[in-house]
């Protein structure tokens, strides 16, 4: 036992955890390496037991004192675990498992069958598509080309030659699971698996279809109509029922994920429902007021831009954002940034009204070529009368 590693460290906890933290702890590592999930992988088995062991001594208190005090050693011998190891038939193992796996392999007595037989959803099959700005706006219909499983014509699903059938599987005698006992350290080990030949049905095929290979389904490439709502958002997927996987036992099939990537826009930036972009106004506009074209996802708008309006000044034009998933007559608002622009090149023409224009709005240009002379300070007044007290003594 001298080899084992700490139990705190098997299950992740720190040694203050409470048997809160440390039955989290388990049922994580439990459901992530219970045989069940892991058909005939040894690795997961043994990482399994070993979870199990160090549940089994730190929740019980006894056990766990005497471990915290001489670690494995305390159940060498003639220990709290006695000569064959720990027992885990005093274990409440119930309550952890019950709604993982609905229900669990037995150690020494406790649990019941894990394999669930009757129908099963089929899994979901994934999907993308790329859209254009304006799109994911307003909506679009997009045609994706996928391979999609479908019945095979030939057994109509039932996976079996035309005209043969199943019978029971001799491995499991029909119940669809199989009890495999080991012994251990800890004493008898029982693990209630699924059928590895008939996967849990009970039931193995005689002779497989030569078309669908027994699985009853063929693949075939299928156009699908995809219906993207106006308003969605990069990264979100649009749900298509009943074109994902077929199920098993009779269940329904899974269903189709699409995921939609929207491409940027040189214009307008998305946040949620609103939208942003900037539009640059003259100076003669911002200062006299004027209107403007603002360009929208709508189109172009006329806004009447007050004067005196200053750059980097933020509009808002309500209900021209993007409209929302729950309703598409309900929109967003789109935020726009009046930037003032410069004039690059004039005329003389042009720089002379501008040099009567600043004549007569304060002179900038003549006040900052000419500054006015700067006061003098404390220390320069005290010296000028220094100087003048020096001159009237001489």
């Amino acid at each position: 036992m001298a080899d084992k590693r700490d139990f705190y460290e098997v299950l992740g906890v720190d040694r203050n955890a409470d048997d809160a933290a440390l039955k989290r702890a388990y049922r994580k590592l439990a459901k992530k390496y219970h045989p069940d999930s892991h058909p005939g992988d040894k690795a997961a088995e043994e990482k399994f037991k070993e979870a199990s062991e160090a549940y089994a001594i730190l929740s019980d208190p006894d056990k766990r004192r005497q471990y915290d005090q001489f670690g494995m050693g305390a159940f060498e011998g003639n220990g709290a675990g006695g000569a064959g190891g720990f027992d885990f038939s005093g274990m409440d193992f119930g309550d952890i498992f019950g709604d993982l796996f609905g229900g669990f392999g037995s150690f020494g007595g406790f649990g019941g069958s894990s394999a669930q037989r009757g129908p099963h959803k089929g899994a979901n099959v994934h999907a993308s598509v790329r859209i254009s700005f304006e799109e994911a706006v307003f909506g679009v219909v997009k045609e994706l080309d996928l391979n999609l499983k479908e019945e095979c014509p030939t057994c109509h699903g039932s996976g079996c030659r035309p005209g043969t059938g199943k019978k029971t599987c001799s491995k499991c005698g029909g119940k669809g699971r199989v009890v495999m006992t080991q012994q251990s350290m800890f004493g008898t080990v029982q693990n209630v698996t699924t059928c590895p030949d008939c996967g849990g049905s009970g039931q193995v095929i005689e002779s497989p279809c030569p078309d669908c290979h027994g699985s009853g389904y063929i693949t075939r490439r299928k156009k699908i109509q995809v219906n993207i709502p106006a308003g969605i958002d990069n990264g979100q997927s649009v749900r298509i029922r009943d074109k994902g996987e077929p199920g098993t036992g009779g269940g329904p099939r899974g269903d189709l994920l699409v995921e939609v990537r929207v491409s940027g826009h040189p214009i307008f930036q998305r946040n949620g429902f609103d939208l942003y972009s900037s539009a640059p106004i003259t100076y003669a506009q911002a200062a006299i007021g004027s209107d403007v074209e603002i360009d929208t996802i709508d189109g172009k708008v006329i806004y009447t831009v007050k004067p005196g309006t200053q750059t980097d000044t933020r509009i808002r034009l309500r209900g021209k954002g993007v409209p929302t998933l729950r309703n598409k007559n309900v929109r967003g608002d789109h935020y726009v940034t009046l930037v003032v622009q410069t004039p690059t090149h004039l005329t003389e023409e042009a720089k002379e009204a501008l040099r009567h224009f600043d004549e007569l709005s304060g002179a900038s240009l003549k006040s900052a070529s000419n500054p006015k002379p700067r006061k003098k300070g404390f220390r320069e007044k005290m010296q000028e009368m220094k100087d003048k007290f020096d001159d009237a003594m001489e």
